[in-house]
């Protein structure tokens, strides 16, 4: 049989591309993107612990606010790592599977984790039906990893995200499942930042003091949630203002990309005339 009887494939197999040896050394950045899956599949596993464990009580589960709280506090801690991979890549080295590396940990810290804390969040519950909270969590699921894929194919002229980046969508997520109880508003509200996540709105990309500025929402956030697992009653306020920043923070980024644009059609138009 010949290559073409054969569909077109190569006889012999392709020769691996770049020194194979340093494709296995991993890098300061790598133990970073590493921790950070590590962190997303601790949140699954304490979520999925807390459904377990009441189930072998006594039949039944509500999630408990302190388990949510803890599988929140170790999705942020992967959120840190995620951002700081980068810098440190290009500070110190990367590795050859460094991208793809940081791209399979997203998929699992701001993907699956939140997609199956929509699922215990709203599929012990009959106010809405499993089929429409599974459909809400496979839609967060499916529009991460689009959106990581797109992220390493498509590049903008500006330099900023095209789409909510999956860091910032599965912390929105999260905002939801905290601030409100499962129901057709909120779930649609999921669909929503899903939808946020694979369009074609720019976010802004943190760099410097934006950056910075980040990482200090980050580490509030971490704090509030800590003080909740303590102390749930009095950390409930804190936590309810910061999920509710987090959504207003959200909406407004595209309002105003929108307003910007607008306002560079009319300076632009004014040029023309």
């Amino acid at each position: 049989m010949t290559t073409a009887d054969a569909g077109g494939w190569p006889a012999e197999e392709e020769e691996p591309r770049g020194p194979v040896g340093k494709a296995f050394r991993l890098s300061a950045a790598d133990s970073l993107s590493l921790g950070n899956a590590l962190c997303g599949f601790l949140a699954v596993c304490v979520l999925a612990a807390s459904a377990i464990e009441a189930l072998r009580t006594d039949g039944t589960f509500t999630p408990a606010p302190s388990y949510f709280a803890t599988a929140v506090v170790l999705l942020l801690i992967g959120a840190t790592c995620d951002l700081f991979d980068g810098l440190v890549a290009r500070r110190f080295r990367a590795s050859a599977m460094g991208a793809e590396l940081d791209n399979l940990a997203d998929v699992i810290s701001f993907g699956f984790a939140p997609a199956f804390m929509v699922v215990i969040w709203g599929g012990f519950t009959h106010q809405v039906p499993f089929f429409a909270v599974v459909g809400a969590a496979a839609a967060v699921l499916v529009a991460g990893v689009v959106r990581l894929a797109r992220f390493a194919c498509v590049k903008t002229k500006s330099g900023d995200f095209m789409g909510l980046p999956i860091p910032m969508g599965a912390m929105t997520v999260i905002s939801i499942v905290l601030l409100f109880e499962p129901g057709i508003w909120s779930l649609l509200a999921v669909l929503g930042v899903a939808w946020l996540m694979v369009s074609r709105i720019e976010y802004p990309k943190p760099k410097g003091q934006l950056a910075a500025v980040v990482l200090g929402w980050i580490m509030v956030n971490v704090a509030f949630l800590t003080f909740w697992v303590a102390w749930p009653e009095g950390g409930d306020l804190p936590i309810k203002i910061g999920a509710t920043m987090q959504i207003a923070l959200v909406a407004a980024i595209p309002l105003r990309m929108l307003f910007y644009k607008r306002e560079l059609r009319r300076e632009a138009s004014r040029i023309g005339q």
